[in-house]
């Protein structure tokens, strides 16, 4: 006889799975502020997008596997040429939109950019409506992309809540992919059990580890890692909506599931205790929480966690300036989470290792008094050698209130502050920096800038008679949701 370990009995689907499934399948947005957040969301995703194609590291990496692919009805990838099969458009809008650290953000006990999920979302959208139009259908209406958006937020963000992943050493991709299998299926009309099977094999996949995040392995995985993982939860809701079977105890399952292979290890460096067969934790329920709080990087392309520091040092820019030479030493005090992150001393190897340093871009806020994507590139970092002779002064410290406030529902801050101290003894004042520009707490004062943003970012792929028409759809809210998905694609194609 078989022992019970071994009995092939087929479980039902996992809870973590089942709540998934029946959020995205019933839930009904009614929340008038998180429909105008998420056409804010998608406008500052595309405009990230489009100035990331002026990068040819980024540039290299898009377009059909096989040159010359013609796709019937195939999705558009903004700002581009490039009409692909829904999986790799999903790819390349996803790594466009990434490529510069510089979209959405959420910071919980994992961290990761609910933007990511566009990839999805806009290529399986547009194709969608293609086919429909294609056989007599009506397409699907910018409306249900907002939805859409809504709901593939909220599944990474609160899974994110309570769920360290990177502390295991994971990469926040993985909760990219479970929700766009999710919204995927979703939009594709999958019943209950097709969505559960998407979001199960999205789970099987298992993680791409942090490595590529952290020194020093720093690279530009870090910048396409997100598309790669929205397209891949496209290509696997197509499998479970074609009939593929799922995996119903994809994370409980013991020995072989996602909580004892990747969630239950012990670091000792880091002084984790994770018990053996740990589960996931849930501190609110699925709804719109995510989209309405999530954080938008306005000012400075730089990983989120240095935003306040960002701000902080360009704030003592001017107070400085002539007095380079004098500096003795700078003090960052901040939160853990950006010091786990991304402080790092010694040879920073690219562009990505640069934008995941914090003391870097301090130094080149003090020094410059202003920061963009053009400031990791090699060459501008060849030619100010300053920048890191400024970067050798930096002491970062941690302040215990600013590490608990981040983690405080009522709070999230992100506090940071920055002083410079002089060889003759003499000191700035000690600017700090609770919330980022792109904090819900600073929506009045961010939203205008965002929008210039966007426009700015348009302009860098559009003439100005195309990028003023985009932004007056974005303007009209009743009128950009009625609007069919393939014709607000088309309308940024080049």
């Amino acid at each position: 006889m078989c022992s019970d370990s071994s009995r092939a009995d087929r479980p039902d689907y996992d809870q973590v799975i089942q709540d998934i499934a029946d959020y995205v399948l019933k839930f009904q947005v009614d929340s008038n502020e998180a429909w105008r957040t998420s056409r804010y969301c998608l406008m500052d995703s595309l405009g990230c997008a489009c100035l990331a194609l002026g990068f040819p590291e980024c540039t290299k990496l898009l377009g059909p596997l096989a040159e010359g692919t013609v796709v019937p009805n195939g999705a558009r990838v903004p700002g581009t040429q490039f009409r692909m099969d829904p999986v790799k458009s999903a790819w390349d809008i996803g790594a466009t939109i990434r490529w510069l650290d510089y979209n959405d953000t959420w910071l919980a006990a994992e961290w990761g950019h609910p933007s990511d999920n566009l990839g999805a979302i806009l290529a399986v959208s547009d194709y969608l409506s293609r086919k429909k139009i294609s056989v007599g259908e009506p397409p699907l209406k910018m409306r249900t992309v907002l939805e859409a958006m809504v709901k593939a937020y909220e599944i990474q963000g609160v899974l994110a809540l309570a769920n360290s992943f990177n502390r295991v050493g994971l990469d926040h991709v993985l909760l990219v992919r479970v929700a766009s299998a999710a919204v995927t299926a979703w939009l594709k009309g999958g019943s209950r059990e097709e969505v559960m099977a998407a979001v199960s094999l999205a789970w099987v996949d298992g993680s791409a580890l942090r490595t590529y995040r952290h020194a020093p392995n720093t690279g530009s995985r870090k910048s396409w890692a997100a598309g790669d993982a929205t397209s891949r939860g496209v290509r696997l809701a197509e499998m479970a909506l074609g009939g593929e079977m799922g995996v119903p105890s994809a994370l409980t399952a013991k020995q072989w599931g996602f909580y004892d292979v990747s969630f239950s290890k012990t670091n000792a460096d880091q002084k984790i205790k994770a018990p053996v067969n740990r589960q996931f934790h849930f501190s609110r329920e699925y709804g719109s929480y995510v989209i309405e709080n999530i954080l938008f990087k306005i000012s400075y392309p730089a990983e989120f966690h240095s935003q306040t520091a960002c701000e902080a040092a360009i704030i003592l820019h001017s107070k400085i300036e002539g007095r380079f030479a004098d500096i003795d030493k700078v003090v960052v005090t901040t939160h853990e989470s950006a010091i786990r992150i991304i402080s790092k001393t010694g040879h920073l190897a690219n562009a990505a290792d640069r934008d995941h340093c914090l003391q870097y871009i301090v130094a080149v806020g003090l020094l410059f008094g202003d920061l963009s994507a053009g400031c990791y590139e090699n060459d501008f970092h060849q030619d100010h050698p300053e920048i890191d002779e400024l970067r050798k002064k930096i002491e970062v410290v941690e302040d215990k209130r600013y590490s608990d406030e981040y983690l405080d529902p009522n709070k999230r801050s992100i506090a940071s502050a920055v002083q410079v101290f002089f060889r003759n003894g003499s000191e700035t004042e000690k600017i700090e920096v609770e919330y980022p520009l792109g904090h819900r707490r600073r929506r009045q004062e961010g939203m205008p800038l965002l929008e210039e943003k966007f426009r700015s970012n348009l302009l860098s792929r559009f003439p100005p008679h195309r990028a003023e028409k985009i932004i007056g759809l974005f303007k009209a809210q009743k009128k950009f949701e009625e609007t069919p998905v393939n014709r607000f694609m088309d309308l940024l194609v080049i």
